[in-house]
This record gives structure tokens, sequence and C-alpha cells, in this order.
């Protein structure tokens, strides 16, 4: 593959479409955007392209396919090169239940199957399969590949996976822990390895995504053996809006006892919980270190209970691990909260957790290496790179083509 080949990276969500083009090689961005609002009286598209922000109203009726043949007729239209060293569109696709353990090509065998997981996450798989109806009709001479977020996930063993409830329940209908964030916990995994110098099927790690949605993967000898997400997002860590780990009894007593509905239980858990629910403020953690240095309560015992229960999770998972080779922080708060990692590695002194202050405060902002002390524990921070991971997939999968196709030809 030529090393000028390019692969469009597309992540769908409900209300918006986020996309890059990107360089499968190095990983370096060409081209970055989002269209936002659909639905609403006001969607619009921004991009990026050499250094020029740039934003535009679209349509009210705007969903996926509109913004798709804006970046075809409109950007990709002012780029000739870039359009025609295309090779590939990779879609994140958040659920492929058990049937797929690795990135695969889309055809309409692999179409259906990401349908019948719409349930495990009925937000997500819909979008994904509106980008990707949307982006076959507009790149109809390009390879499309899936890179599901469960995929890294399918190694765990069963008593990792199985839920103890009636095993009927998971032979018939799936529920089982799935998790999410797989392919971000992958790449961190591989650049872990690449910066303790040992090859990936030895490395040993604890990785934490912590963003809005939140996650924690125990990774042994390269494979994820546990993560806090479970056969939805909800499970685990304390995130920006979802409760994470509840008692399973207090659905039941909200039901019984409070006469809440089914609808109203699920809003509360997964929109109104989580640092928003216990602050009473925002779940931007940033916002919520604002607030907590002016005193306020609310957003302090939100930090609290955050890094309070992440500590907890990455206790654990010095458990099922033959070693720690690092702990790893990544996503938005991950990479970018000094405060956020400083309270979490106070809980962990016990395990040989020792922060050095100076490399904490400087790692933000996209900067990785190491934030303990040579005497601590390894602990690192690596932004994450999901774009790059899904650009690398899909090139992998490039069947040979001739070079001089177009791959927005309708023809």
């Amino acid at each position: 593959m030529s090393k000028s080949s390019r692969v469009l990276v597309l992540n769908c969500g409900s209300s918006s479409l986020k996309f890059a083009l990107i360089d499968p090689h190095s990983g370096a961005l060409d081209l970055s955007g989002m269209g936002d609002a659909f639905g609403q009286d006001e969607p619009t598209v921004s991009w990026k392209f050499n250094g020029d922000r740039q934003c535009t109203a679209l349509p009210a009726e705007t969903r996926h396919g509109e913004v798709i043949r804006f970046l075809v007729d409109e950007i990709l239209s002012e780029c000739p090169d870039l359009r025609e060293n295309l090779v590939a569109v990779g879609h994140r696709v958040v659920h492929g239940g058990e049937k797929f353990s690795h990135s695969v090509l889309i055809d309409d065998a692999v179409i259906s199957t990401i349908q019948e997981c719409v349930a495990l996450a009925p937000l997500h798989n819909p979008a994904a399969l509106n980008g990707i109806e949307a982006a076959r009709a507009a790149f109809p001479g390009l390879p499309q590949v899936a890179v599901f977020d469960t995929a890294f996930h399918q190694s765990m063993p069963r008593h990792a996976y199985i839920y103890a409830l009636p095993y009927e329940l998971y032979r018939d209908h799936g529920i089982r822990r799935y998790g999410m964030h797989g392919t971000s916990h992958r790449y961190v995994t591989e650049r872990a390895a690449e910066l303790l110098n040992l090859p990936v099927n030895e490395v040993n790690i604890i990785s934490a995504h912590l963003g809005n949605g939140a996650s924690i993967t125990a990774v042994r000898n390269g494979h994820s053996v546990d993560t806090s997400m479970g056969l939805t997002p909800l499970e685990g860590l304390v995130m920006g809006t979802r409760s994470g780990d509840v008692d399973p009894g207090l659905l039941l007593h909200l039901s019984s006892r409070l006469d809440y509905c089914l609808k109203e239980i699920n809003d509360m858990l997964n929109k109104k919980s989580g640092l928003l629910g216990i602050s009473e403020l925002s779940n931007d953690c940033r916002a919520l270190e604002q607030a907590a240095s002016e005193g306020h309560d609310g957003a302090q015992l939100a930090l609290d209970i955050f890094c309070y229960r992440l500590a907890k999770y990455i206790a654990s998972y010095h458990g099922v691990l033959p070693q720690v080779d690092a702990l790893v922080f990544t996503g938005g708060i991950g990479e970018n909260s000094s405060l956020v990692r400083q309270k979490t590695l106070a809980h962990l002194s016990g395990l040989g957790y020792v922060l050095d202050e100076a490399r904490n405060q400087r790692a933000r902002f996209g900067e990785e290496g190491p934030i303990s002390t040579e005497q601590s524990a390894f602990t690192l921070v690596i932004p994450t790179n999901e774009e790059w991971v899904i650009a690398r997939d899909a090139a992998g999968l490039v069947p040979p083509t001739s070079p001089n196709s177009d791959p927005c030809s309708r023809e």
C-alpha cells in the first residue's frame, strides 16, 4: 500500500457524525470535522484542514447521509489529492456482540449481524448503520471496514464475562458482560508495550480510559482479561452522567417504593447520575474541579467518589494480573486532569504507587509519559488514538484494487 494512502474514519452518534482523514502509516491527521445537532433546528458541519477551521449551517433535515455528501461534494472536492488517495472507510461500531473479535470488511452479512446487536447498543448501533449505508452510497468504489469497541474484550475468560444469573439467559439471549472502549484500550496496550520495550504479547497493564464515558481494563499478555463495562456501557466506574455500579435491588426499590417507571429509571441511571447527579452542577470534570476549588461541596463529593471508585477497580485488577508493568491513564479526563490522577493514586499507596507531582502537572494536553517517581509502581499517561487504530485496521483489510480507480465514482 502506498505511503500516500489515506483512510476516512467515521464515528456516528445518534445526533452527530465525526470524520477524519488519516494516514494509516503514521497516524497523521489531514482533515477532521464533525456534523452536529441532527434533529434540531440548526445542524452544522465544522472541519479543520491545513490549520484552517470552517463551519457552515446545514438544512434542518440533515442526518448522517447529508453530512457525508457534504464531505464528498464540498470538502473533498477542494482536496483532490486527498480524495484520490482514499483507500478505505473505517467505521467505529460500538457493539459486535460475540460475533466479532477483530475488524472486518463490511458486507450484507456483517450489516445483518450489526443489526442483531442493536438491542445491546440501541443508541449507537443504529447510528453506525446509518453511517455505513450513507458511506457505501457515497464511496461505492471503496472497501468499508467495521471496527468494534467490543472486539478487544472477546479474549475475556468465561469467569470474567458470565453474570451470576440463570445460565439460560446467556445461552438463549446472549446476556453477558461485553465491555466497551476496546479500540482505545487496544491502542494504549500497544503503545505501552512500545514505551516499556516489551513485546505486546508479554505486556501486563491496567488501562483506565476516563472521559464522560469511563472504563478500566486488565490486560494480561496483551489481551483483555477483565473490564468494567458490562452488557451495556452503564456498568462499572462513575461517569459523566452514568451511575456505574449500583445495587440491583435499587431498581426494585425505585419501582415499588418510589413509583418510578422503567423509562424514568433508565433516564436517571444513564443521563442524570454520575458526576452530574452527585454534584447537581455539571458532568464536566473541568467545571467540577473549578467549582470544588471555590468550595462547592457537591463538586468536591463528585470528584471524591469518582476517584475512590476508580482506585477500587485498579486495586482489584492487581488481583487478576500476574504482575502490573504499568498503570495507564487515558481519555479526556485521564490525559488532562492532574487532580483526578493525584486523588486516585493517593488511595493506592499500599500498592506502591507514588506520584511525581512535577511530572503529573506536565502531563496534559496530549503529553505522553510517566507521572510516577522512580521508586513507584510505574504509572503512565498515554493519549489515546482510536482513530488511528481504525485507520490501520481498515487499510490492512483493503483488497488489491486498481490504483487509478475513483473511490467516489458512482459508475
